[in-house]
């Protein structure tokens, strides 16, 4: 791994679990139990300081600042869609980097989609977030602040969660996987792993491990065409790994968790929209009892890519069932803010320049 890692002052006991937490304090000469006071009070009370946790000694609270300062994450910015009311958040973390956060309400709850890495080099061709490349991994602790903070901000329980924004998590996998253990600990916010989804645009080593970590969560194949040839023109990952490698990794997957994986479709006009893509696309899906998302592609003023209108949409979904898969188009939320991933950020460091 290139990428830099933030310098923290001092331990970061929000990335520990409850095992490394009790260890830490242990070392301090305080009992145990004060690790599950300062564990609750961190991921159930999503208390933001110190000073908070009302129930611990005043001294503590004091070496516990001096020594292992708590992470926060700071709003530089919030879009609201006058349309759906789906919030988009711009964070900036202790180092003054910036990610983004999406809060959406659907029937079900309320879902949070979650940035991995500041930045991206998996160099997708129709999304903004890696333009600029990679400037570093995300700590756990930072992951989870982008749920907590948007909890606080918002009041409302968050019941489902995507780590679907600026980033590649099977790059930063051991952090996400990470996250993904204490965001659905008993003693923190207990979010099901099966409400927890994890996008990847098609790492296989990381989706051969994910398959052995004895997690229930969903995982999301960003696979966007059918062939080798069309996806190297619009995923440079796909020169590292074919989409037979793919499918033999997700139906590995799929053995290991009997979780059905879900294949992320961006319909770009023009590009893989076609009768033989749709017939294709429901083969490939077939193999592995993969459902399908379809998306019509978000623009990005850096790229030349077409929306298709919703007509083609459903065309291609028509053929997609006609063909026997399982399918839906994503719904389109915050489609009146800067919705696509990197969107928000780019715009804002471009105005910084």
């Amino acid at each position: 791994m290139n990428s830099i890692t933030p310098n923290l002052s001092g331990p970061d006991l929000k990335s520990m679990t409850r095992q490394e937490l009790e260890a830490y304090i242990r070392e301090m000469g305080m009992p145990a139990y004060r690790a599950s006071q300062i564990y609750k009070w961190m991921h159930a009370d999503l208390a933001r300081s110190y000073s908070e946790m009302t129930n611990l000694p005043r001294a503590l609270r004091e070496e516990l600042l001096e020594k292992a300062p708590l992470f926060t994450v700071k709003k530089v910015d919030e879009q609201v869609s006058r349309v759906d009311g789906t919030r988009k958040y711009l964070f900036a973390m202790q180092d003054g980097a910036l990610v983004e956060s999406v809060f959406m309400r659907y029937r079900y709850g309320c879902s949070v989609c979650v940035s991995s890495q500041v930045g991206c080099r998996m160099g997708c061709q129709f999304c903004a977030s890696t333009i600029g490349g990679l400037v570093r991994n995300l700590l756990p602790s930072e992951i989870l602040e982008q749920v907590y903070e948007i909890s606080r901000l918002t009041g409302e329980r968050i019941s489902h969660v995507v780590v679907m924004g600026t980033g590649e998590p099977m790059d930063n996998y051991d952090n996400v996987v990470r996250f993904v253990r204490l965001l659905t600990d008993e003693a923190g916010l207990h979010i099901s792993q099966r409400n927890i989804t994890i996008s990847t645009c098609g790492i296989v080593p990381g989706i051969e491990r994910l398959a052995e970590e004895k997690l229930q969560i969903t995982l999301a194949l960003s696979l966007h065409a059918v062939s080798d040839k069309k996806r190297m023109q619009i995923m440079p990952v796909a020169k590292t790994w074919s989409i037979e490698e793919l499918m033999k990794a997700c139906g590995h997957y799929f053995e290991k968790t009997g979780r059905r994986v879900t294949f992320e479709y961006s319909l770009i006009g023009g590009v893989n929209d076609t009768r033989e893509d749709a017939e294709a696309l429901a083969a490939l899906a077939g193999r592995v009892h993969a459902h399908i998302n379809l998306i019509p592609v978000n623009p990005v003023k850096e790229r030349s890519f077409r929306r298709p209108d919703r007509r083609d949409v459903l065309s291609f979904k028509n053929k997609l069932e006609k063909s026997g898969a399982n399918v839906s188009i994503r719904r389109a939320l915050g489609r009146d803010i800067d919705g696509a991933c990197g969107q928000l950020r780019r715009r804002t460091m471009q105005g910084q320049q």
